[in-house]
Parts: C-alpha cells; structure tokens; sequence
C-alpha cells in the first residue's frame, strides 16, 4: 500500500501557499491532490490559478467523480469537499469553524476513507479549522505536515495544528512541496482502523445530524452555538477542546472564542445605543417637566439621564479596551 492521496487546507495568504504548491509538483506525481482553501460562497478562480504555474491539471470538484492521480481537485465555493468510497463527495452541509468549505470534513473523510495512504498539510491561515483534521490522519496512520508558523502570511492556523496534534514535519513554505513528492508513492505505514468517534463526526457532516449522534462523542456544555443558538455539546477527549451542536455545527477552542467575543462586543454596542437613546429621551422628558413648572419632576429626569450617561460611559471604555 502506498500514500497516494494528500490533502491540503488554508486560509488567510493562502493562494500564494498552494501557488507555490503546484508549482512544485511534478507532471506525474504518484497520488491525487485534493485542496481547501476558506473561499465561503464566493466565486472562486483558484483552479485555474492553480494550473497556470504547475504541470499539473486542477479543477473544481464534482460530485461523485472517482479521484485520479496526477490531478488537482479544488473545493468549490459554499460546500464542503470529501473523500467517500474513493470518490468526490460535496455536502452543502453545516458549517464548521465558521466555514464552508471547510479543512476538517476534507482532512476527517481522508483519514476514514483512506487511512495510512494520506499526506496531509495545514498552511497559512487564521484560527484553528484544520487542527482536528489533522489530529484524525495522524490517529488513523497518514503522514501530517503543518507551515511553519514563522513562514506563514497567517500563524495561527499552523501554530494552532501544531497544539492539536504533534505533526510529522514543520516546514517553511518552500520545503513543503518537494517533501510531498519525496512522500508521493512512498510505502505506507501500518494502517489504524479509524476511532468510532471519528466515524461518527464524519458521518455527521455527510448529515443528516441529529441529538444521538452528537450524545455518542460529546458531554452537554453551558454553550450556546453561535451559528444557530442551539446547545452546544464538548467532544469527549478532544484536546484543544472542541464543540458541536446537534444541527451540525462545530467550532474549535479559537474559533469558538473569536464568536463569543463578538458576541460580547454586539451586545455591549446594542446597550451602548439604548444608553444613548434613554438620556436622550430622559433629556427631552426633563426639559419638558420644566418647562410646564414641575421642578422635581424635572430634576428626577435629569438625574437619570446622568445615569444613563455614566453607564454608557463606562461601557465605552470597555469596548475601547477590548
């Protein structure tokens, strides 16, 4: 058995990352190359980028088409790219760390499917999509390289991969592609059966999701999910923490921050403009208590306008701290 398949995932700077890629790559590389980079619904060009500087054919990935060697097969916008049964799967299903397409369903599907035959390279990006895909081809026998973070336009995706799970290799940008070639077609090491966890987590993002599926890998947490407000569940084991809810969602420990922080700023901004609005309005309430002659009233108004003021002060000062 030998390793003819690798996946690659990025994000931030990520263009250049597979640019350079391809560009190494031979015309008769011994495995099939599938590629994610976080494009969301937008209109994509990145297979034609790709093919402009490297020997090798790339395109966007068709559902159901058997994968090839020698090729280059790119996420196409708003779905998800998996490896089932050795063909192309798209799922339009839920997002994962905020994105669709997503590197942990491509680098998860290539563990379970292809097991030890899988090279996998996380590259330049933001936060932590990619750690626990990594984590799972590492678990079920492939290969994993990570960016080294100082080589990266973006650290935090590789420096991130790194804490989820130990890689093979940490490599600057330009040592990644002949690494791949020399792994292409290389014996493979001895094969893992993949967890039932990991099997479990795949099949949730082949969908559909449901409660019972999520209660198999994962504890209820106090979290709410920040894409669809549903319970979020902590999967068991998973170090960095990771989490679920039952629709589908899923969120690393970084990403899950970045959502709760802004979560806590729109509600902090969402009181800012209630303060504002209250001493407006107490204002005018003031000023017409006084000018009908009702002095206290007047005052009493005036005075919580100052405290709506004060608080919306303070509040400023916390969104300006961060």
């Amino acid at each position: 058995m030998k390793r003819d398949t690798i996946v690659l995932g990025t994000s931030s700077g990520g263009v250049d990352a597979l640019r350079d890629i391809a560009a190494g790559l031979p015309p008769d590389l011994d495995a099939t190359v599938l590629a994610v980079l976080h494009i969301g619904a937008n209109p994509s060009m990145l297979p034609d980028m790709l093919t402009s500087v490297g020997p090798l054919p790339a395109r966007h990935a068709r559902d159901g088409e058997p994968l090839r060697p020698g090729a280059i097969y790119v996420a196409p916008p708003d779905q998800h790219l998996m490896i089932v049964d050795e063909h192309v799967r798209l799922v339009r299903g839920p997002k994962e760390n905020f994105a669709r397409p997503a590197i942990d369903p491509l680098f998860r599907s290539a563990a379970v499917a292809r097991g030890n035959r899988v090279v996998a390279a996380v590259l330049t990006g933001q936060l932590d999509d990619g750690g626990a895909g990594l984590r799972a081809v590492r678990e079920c026998g492939g290969v994993t390289i990570v960016q080294d973070p100082d080589s990266a336009f973006a650290a935090d995706m590789p420096r991130n991969a790194i804490r989820a799970s130990p890689p093979d290799y940490v490599l600057p940008l330009a040592a990644i592609a002949p690494k791949l070639v020399e792994l292409a077609g290389s014996a493979a090491g001895p094969p893992a059966d993949p967890p039932e966890s990991l099997r479990i987590e795949n099949s949730i993002t082949l969908g559909p999701s449901s409660i019972g599926a999520v209660d198999k890998i994962a504890l209820p947490s106090a979290l709410t999910c920040p894409e669809c407000g549903g319970a979020l569940w902590q999967v068991r084991e998973a170090v960095p923490p990771r989490f679920r809810c039952h629709t589908g969602h899923a969120f690393g420990m970084s990403t899950l921050r970045q959502a709760a922080n802004g979560a806590l700023e729109h509600t902090l901004f969402d009181a800012l403009r209630a303060l504002h609005e209250q001493r407006e309005l107490y204002t005018q309430i003031a000023a017409y208590h006084m000018q009908v002659g009702e002095t206290s009233e007047s005052r009493r108004y005036t005075e919580a306008a100052g405290r709506a003021a004060a608080s919306a002060k303070r509040i400023e000062g916390w969104l300006r701290e961060g």
